[in-house]
């Protein structure tokens, strides 16, 4: 049923195949990871953002109160 001589040509296509799938999958997983990297970076200044915001609100919540008092 197998050939010995037809294993050596399967093997030559199908390994540079696998190596070829293999940095391709090591490349999009690089790319994954500085994709969600830039990710957290902006969700983390968006929440900076977001405090800051939150922070000008009570200082001018304070402000009006003070203002009404005097």
């Amino acid at each position: 049923m197998w050939q010995p001589g037809l294993l050596i040509p399967i093997v030559a296509i199908v390994m540079p195949l696998g190596i070829v799938a293999i940095v391709f999958w090591y490349k999009a997983r690089a790319t994954e990871l500085q994709f969600h990297q830039d990710l957290r970076i902006r969700e983390m200044e968006h929440q900076r953002k977001l405090k800051e915001l939150e922070l000008e609100m009570e200082k001018e919540k304070s402000r009006r109160a003070y203002e009404k008092t005097v």
